[in-house]
Formats: C-alpha cells, structure tokens, sequence
C-alpha cells in the first residue's frame, strides 16, 4: 500500500514540476514573443486601452495616437502616410499590425517584459498606461528625396549608412495611405485591405526587404569579390572576349549588352569587363571559380540569410549551381539568383566600408514616456566580406563604372560616386528589372545607395538600369549630399 503511495506521489510531483517549468516558461521566457505574436487578439484590443506610443523621425512623429470620440480610446494617425507607409506599416482594428507597428508592437503597446514595472505602478498611482516611442534611424531628407526620385515608378530605394548599417531611407511603390487602414470601422478598413490586396503593383509589399529580383549586373563585383579573394586573379586578369558564348551543355547563345565583344581585343581584364558591364567574361569567370566560391562569397555579403531590422527581410538568393550553363549566366546576376533592395544596398556599404558588412536596422532608441531612453542602437557588424585591399580593389572599379564606364547617369559633379548599374531579364517577353547600386562620396562613404525600377520602368525591354535607375540614384545622393 505504502508503495502505490509512494508511487502516486511521484507522478504527481512529476506532473507539478511539468505544468511548473511550462508555465514558467510561458509566462518569462515566451512573454515577449507572445505579446508580439499577431494572433493574440487580445494583446492588440489592450492595445487601445493605452496611449500607443509614437514612430518618430528626427524627433517628429509619422505615427502617433490621438484622443478618439468614439467607443475607442484613441485614433492612430499617420500625419505623412503614403511617405512613410513602407516603414510605420499600419496598425488595424481587425488583424495584425505591419512594419514598425507590428515588429515593435510591445514597446509601441507598453506590454513588453521591460514595461512590466511601469504597468504595476500605474495600476497602484492610477496614471493613465502610455506606451513607448520608438525613435527611427530614418533621415526625413534621405526618405523625402527617394519619394520624390521614384515618382510614379514601380520599385523602391534603399539608402544605408555604410559604417553603421542604419536605414537612412526606405521607400516602396506603389505606396498606401496607412490611415485608411487604421479608421474604427472593421467594415471599412477589410474593404480597404481587400482593395489594396487587389491593385496593381502589390502596393502592401514592402518592395525593399520583401521583393525578390533577379540582380542582373550589380551581382557582378560579387564575382569579382569572389576571383580577388581567391587569390588567383587581379583586376588585370585576362578573360577570352568573342562577341557570343554558347552555354555549357546547351545550344542558347549569349551576348553583351552591346551584342559584340567587350571592347577590342581578344582578351579583356576583370575591371574592363565590369566597367563596361560586359555578360560574357564574367560568364566565363564564373564558370572557372566554380558554384562553391561565388556561394560563399555571395553568403559573407548576406546572401541566403534573413535579416530583422527589426521587420523580417527575405533572404536574398545565390542558391549555388551544379548546371554548368546557369553556374555562367548566374556569374553575371541570372539563373535563379534573386535579390532585395536592402542586400545589394548591403553590398554596397561593405564594399565601401573596406568589406566589413553591417548589420541593416532600422530602430535609432526606444524612448519611454517620462523621456527616459530605454534602449539604444549600437552598430552591430555581421561579418566581414573581403579583405580591405579587395574592397578597395572592387571599389575603385566601381567608381570608374560611373565616371568612365556605363554608370555615367550617376555621376555627381565635383564628387567621385562609386557604382554598378543591372539590366535583369525575367522572361523571354516580359520587362525588365532596372537597378543601380552604389555610394558616395566615394573617398569617404556616408551613404550607400539601392535603386530597383519594375516592369522596365515602363518601357518593356528598352529601358536600362543606366537610363532609368541611376538618374533616380543621382538625385538621392545629390540631396542627401547637399544638406
């Protein structure tokens, strides 16, 4: 009897210590990302209870919430929507915050682990609950002057600090107006939605971190980066130059841009073939460094990892090649290599920041409401991608791409701009995607810059990143520089 006893007690001890551990872990270790989790109903209808705290941009709010006359507490508004609308998301009565608003709900909500003291003496001294502000890394002059450039254009800009990783701009077109989705009408605002969801250009995508592209050409001083640090290359290396090349294995032929060889000569060096921006040497080059090397040098960039800035970005792509034909065409941005915005802006900043790649972020401090600033942005580095002297190498090219080569719609007068134009292909028929890439001042890197122009920028497959892109490029760095 005293045995069956014994043994009872045991299982019910074991149970105890079960259901303790997971709650324990539910109710510490899982707080924070339940809160945050856009399933919680609960957590986003507390929400309105408080006064959410602001996104602000240089001290000025782009989301805020006001006192409202109806059965809720309070109204978000977006005093700048359509401008910011890529960055604040928008933050709904029915569903799931987006951007900023869902990616630092619990701050802007007061309901994180680190607000737990304030709500307790607020329930005890009944002061009215507020949230926290959340200060942006965003320069108003970066975001207004990438709005204006863009225009009517599909696409989007990306413009980082080289030496931080801060998001100085972050636009995507077509854009929305955030308070159409924030009214107190459930009705209105899943009309919206559905209508949003419907139009032209996918308009809720934020294009910069959550559009994938083919790079076409600005996947090249990746491959450079690749043959330099091998060791076994210069910039001064040779490669064959003939007009066409037949890929491995395949009858399909390809050319230069300029359907002939990549200048005179029977040969053409590495930094030739990228200022002109030439397909067929870094074809060849490809195929010779071989799908493992480009892979890893495409990885030590960003590639295949996803960032959090704190919104999630897709993952960039350099999958790696065993077909010899798409190994060639991917050494110059094709195959099935595909890109965000905020990568190749990355790629960039760490070729102009000597090859140390920085952490992208988007989130400058966390201010609570008696002005107490609770966390604070500290540069992180995510790793390094070249040596120096191969950053230098792939930079100095890429600032002859623009004063000498086919990148000259870049050029700044009196400033030395580094960068790489694409012309990506995406189908036999369909229009192309037009990029620019770069930074500046190129002997001193404050900005490194992402232009990605959709559907040809309206002009099928006759537009280039050169005609299209870099202009738009030209005219952010030119503000940006001129503040």
């Amino acid at each position: 009897m005293n045995r069956e006893i014994k043994r009872v007690s045991i299982v019910v001890l074991a149970m105890f210590l079960a259901l303790f551990v997971s709650t324990s872990i539910i109710q510490v270790g899982a707080a924070d990302s339940l809160n945050a989790d856009a399933r919680n109903s609960r957590t986003l209808y507390a929400s309105y209870q408080v006064q959410r705290g602001s996104i602000l941009v240089a001290g000025q709010p782009v989301a805020e919430s006001v006192p409202s006359k109806d059965t809720y507490n309070y109204q978000r508004e977006y005093p700048q929507g359509p401008l910011y609308s890529a960055v604040t998301g928008f933050f709904p009565i029915s569903g799931a915050p987006t951007g900023i608003e869902g990616s630092m709900n619990s701050e802007l909500s007061g309901t994180s682990n680190d607000d737990f003291i304030d709500q307790l003496q607020n329930l005890v001294t009944g002061h009215h609950p507020q949230g926290n502000s959340v200060e942006l890394t965003i320069d108003p002059v970066a975001q207004q002057a990438a709005y204006d450039a863009l225009g009517s254009q599909q696409g989007s800009v990306v413009v980082l600090q080289p030496k931080t990783g801060r998001i100085l701009a972050m636009v995507s077109k077509p854009d929305f107006d955030p308070n159409t989705l924030a009214v107190h009408n459930v009705t209105q605002v899943d009309a919206t939605y559905q209508k949003l969801l419907k139009a032209d250009g996918d308009p809720l995508i934020n294009k910069t971190i959550n559009e994938l592209n083919p790079p076409g050409s600005t996947f090249k001083p990746v491959v450079l980066s690749a043959a330099l640090e091998s060791g076994n290359y210069t910039l001064s290396s040779q490669m064959p130059n003939p007009s066409s090349f037949t890929l491995p294995g395949t009858s399909t032929v390809i050319h230069n841009d300029s359907l002939t060889s990549c200048g005179a000569g029977s040969t053409v060096s590495l930094e030739t073939a990228l200022i002109l921006s030439c397909n067929i040497p870094y074809a060849e080059l490809a195929i010779k460094l071989g799908s493992q090397a480009i892979k890893a040098q495409a990885q030590k960039y960003g590639f295949n990892t996803s960032f959090s800035v704190p919104m999630h970005a897709s993952a960039s792509q350099y999958p790696g090649y065993s077909d010899q034909a798409k190994l060639a065409m991917s050494g110059f941005g094709q195959a099935d290599d595909t890109a965000t915005a905020l990568q190749m802006a990355m790629n960039a900043a760490a070729i102009s920041n000597g090859g140390t790649v920085m952490q992208p972020n988007l989130v400058e401090s966390v201010v609570t409401p008696d002005l107490q600033v609770r966390e604070t942005f500290n540069p992180t580095t995510f790793g390094r991608a070249t040596s120096e002297t191969t950053a230098d190498s792939v930079a100095q090219t890429m600032v002859k791409d623009v004063s000498e080569g086919v990148a000259s719609n870049a050029r700044i007068d009196g400033v030395q701009v580094g960068g790489k134009t694409g012309t990506a292909q995406n189908g036999t028929n369909d229009p192309y995607t037009l990029w620019f890439t770069g930074f500046a001042p190129a002997n001193d890197p404050q900005f490194a810059i992402a232009v990605v122009v959709d559907n040809g920028g309206g002009l099928g497959q006759r537009g280039d990143g050169n005609s299209v892109a870099a202009p738009i490029a030209k005219k952010v760095l030119e503000a940006v520089l001129g503040k």
